[in-house]
């Protein structure tokens, strides 16, 4: 279970984090909603420490990310696969190789890192592109790289950042289709930072709106779709101020 209990994070004057607290489910997909700029994926950051809060903390499996030594936080991210926005992939490295970073880090054998990254490429459809290079793919199949990647770890959390931006309809709801299978065939958790509804209401178990460095409303998609609250209904409904 991850926990963000009062987290606060600001940058110079700026408060981006300002008690956010939020519960993220065994087995669930939680979605975290909100306008650009509001701290979604300061938020994300916290959860494998990349960020230190300044006030608050997130619990992981009964750990206070914060208070973990460099030995400790190294064992917690073992467990937590990171898909980042813009994938993040290595363009010297194949496919392969940037699958396989992680894995041999672990010092697994060449033969056990070979079937998780055939694994992997194959959950995410991309069998036969191993020895390709990030630049020879498309923007979408660079993400589901990343996907492969964060899988590959096996691990008991995947956190997904802005995954489907800058991606057109289909092949976004391709990404949409990869991280419900991810939930489904791998029994991960999974914490997805968006400001796409559509994808949202299509992967979410739950749906959270950080507002203002808080949460400002969190309940199922059906809950969030009803909901009068007039800040989130704006939000979903994509109406100006």
């Amino acid at each position: 279970m991850i926990e963000f209990q009062d987290l606060h994070k600001g940058f110079g004057e700026k408060q981006v984090l300002a008690g956010l607290s939020l519960t993220v489910h065994d087995a669930e997909t939680l979605v975290i909603i909100g306008y650009s700029g509001t701290g979604k994926s300061v938020a994300l950051k916290h959860v494998v420490g990349l960020l230190h809060p300044d006030a608050g903390d997130v619990i992981v499996d009964g750990q206070a990310v914060s208070t973990l030594d460099r030995d400790e936080l190294t064992a917690l991210r073992r467990g937590i696969g990171y898909v980042f926005q813009f994938a993040a992939l290595f363009d010297s490295m194949t496919v392969a190789e940037n699958v396989a970073m992680g894995l041999r880090r672990r010092g697994l054998s060449d033969e056990e890192i070979e079937d998780r990254v055939l694994e992997a490429l194959a959950l995410v459809d991309l069998s036969g592109t191993e020895e390709r290079l990030p630049a020879e793919l498309s923007g979408g199949m660079r993400k589901r790289v990343g996907i492969a990647r964060a899988i590959a770890l096996r691990p008991r959390y995947i956190l997904y950042d802005e995954p489907t931006t800058g991606l057109d309809p289909v092949t976004a709801a391709v990404m949409d289709r990869l991280m419900v299978r991810a939930r489904e065939h791998l029994g991960v958790t999974g914490v997805v930072v968006t400001h796409d509804m559509r994808s949202a209401y299509t992967v979410g178990d739950r749906v959270a709106m950080l507002y203002e460095g808080r949460i400002r409303q969190v309940g199922t998609v059906a809950e969030i779709q009803a909901t009068e609250d007039p800040v989130v209904r704006q939000f979903i409904e994509g109406r100006p101020e």
